[in-house]
């Protein structure tokens, strides 16, 4: 895929920018170049709970998932063009998942693309539902998650049909989602599970975080919006 200058110069930011010395907050770089805190540390302000009323709580900066119940936390404001970062703790087996532009908050499976968080440390082939993953739609190039209990950064950047996503500093995806014509098939011909042509994608919508069951934890979560 032919890079423009605008996408070296978000490659670049995403590998090299330096980490805050404090955590859920925005260095003095970042507030100029116009990034947004989604989670101060301290409450879930700006996030909307669609779960069992104990599934997400505030602890120690992050935002736990207990794993009880089996539903949602999303962002108050929808979001078409970004650069997402967050951080991501798992439990061993942990399964879980950071969504962007849901358009139906009533179905965010097929009206959302989700990376794909899983315990799948270690495992060299990684394949369309392992950690990394844009789910059920590509695999991702390497396997980079760390193990269970290690903090993982995510980057998710996305600018129109092209989104690509950063773990631990190295490119996981890059895809131009224009290339899926048609509902329930990839483009090399295999299936995927949604209603919805991923060509669709790329309508305003709201970042996710999902609760499958597991014990998951979150912290550093930033956007910047690309205009």
């Amino acid at each position: 895929m032919r890079r423009s200058g605008f996408w070296i110069g978000i490659i670049l930011w995403v590998c090299t920018a330096a980490v805050a010395q404090q955590h859920n907050t925005l260095s003095p770089r970042e507030q100029r170049f116009g990034w947004k805190l989604l989670f101060n540390g301290n409450d879930l302000s700006g996030w909307t709970v669609a779960d069992a009323q104990d599934a997400w709580r505030v602890e120690d900066g992050t935002i736990y998932c207990t794993g009880k119940g089996g539903g949602y936390l999303y962002s108050n404001e929808p979001y078409k063009n970004f650069v997402l970062r967050i951080d991501f703790k798992m439990s061993p087996n942990a399964n879980s998942g950071v969504f962007v532009r849901i358009w139906d908050r009533n179905d965010p499976v097929n009206t959302g693309m989700e990376i794909q968080i899983l315990d799948s440390y270690g495992k060299t082939n990684p394949g369309k539902h392992d950690c990394g993953a844009l789910y059920d739609i590509v695999a991702p190039l390497k396997n980079v998650a760390r193990p269970a209990g290690e903090w993982n950064s995510l980057s998710i950047c996305c600018r129109d049909s092209h989104l690509m996503a950063f773990m631990n500093g190295e490119k996981i995806v890059d895809v131009d989602l224009s290339q899926w014509t048609e509902a329930g098939k990839n483009p090399d011909g295999t299936p995927n599970k949604f209603k919805y042509a991923y060509k669709e994608m790329v309508k305003p919508g709201y970042i996710g975080l999902q609760n499958h069951g597991h014990e998951v934890w979150f912290r550093n979560i930033k956007i910047r919006p690309l205009y």
